[in-house]
């Protein structure tokens, strides 16, 4: 596991990407680097986000069954509290209760903003969550990867996370 210092060092290496060029599906995957989250958002079954023409997302897909994506509205999940019961979401009980609750939490189109920003001294694309106080700053990895690095207001530390294009049938 990479630290967050290292890990945001390998971000800021990476070249800016346009909003326009994240249209599409993409399936993610987190990068431990020593955040409260590592690791929740794939105990809970998460896929990726998806991003719209319209300069629209769903900043959380999830897996619904093998082959059912449910995209959902974050405004309902208690940010900070899930920053301090982090070790819960690794759990099976987590797990369980969130897909229990995955149709309640759904979103009725997307929750999300897509813009430019300037984070870590490079204008670069951005998701700004519409109802929590998070923000996603996007750099191009190659063609089809793109590194994350999810930012709450009032926290300091950074979830890193990478995305890889899918081709959707």
């Amino acid at each position: 596991m990479k630290d967050q210092k290292t890990t945001l060092e390998a971000f800021r290496s990476l070249a800016p990407i346009e909003p326009r060029e994240l249209v599409g599906l993409w399936q993610g995957r987190g990068i431990p680097a020593g955040h409260p989250l590592d690791g929740v958002l794939e105990n809970l079954g998460w896929f990726g986000k998806r991003f719209n023409l319209d300069r629209r997302a769903d900043p959380l897909l999830f897996r619904a069954g093998e082959r059912h994506l449910v995209a959902i509205n974050p405004k309902w999940i208690p940010i900070r509290l899930a920053l301090r019961l982090h070790a819960v979401g690794r759990t099976r009980a987590a797990r369980n209760l969130f897909s229990y609750l995955l149709r309640r939490l759904r979103a009725r189109g997307p929750v999300a903003s897509v813009q430019t920003d300037v984070f870590a001294g490079v204008e670069s694309a951005v998701m700004v969550y519409d109802h929590q106080p998070i923000v996603d700053h996007f750099r191009r990895i190659d063609e089809n990867r793109v590194m994350g690095a999810m930012t709450i207001t009032g926290d300091e530390r950074i979830y890193f996370f990478e995305l890889e294009r899918i081709q959707e049938s």
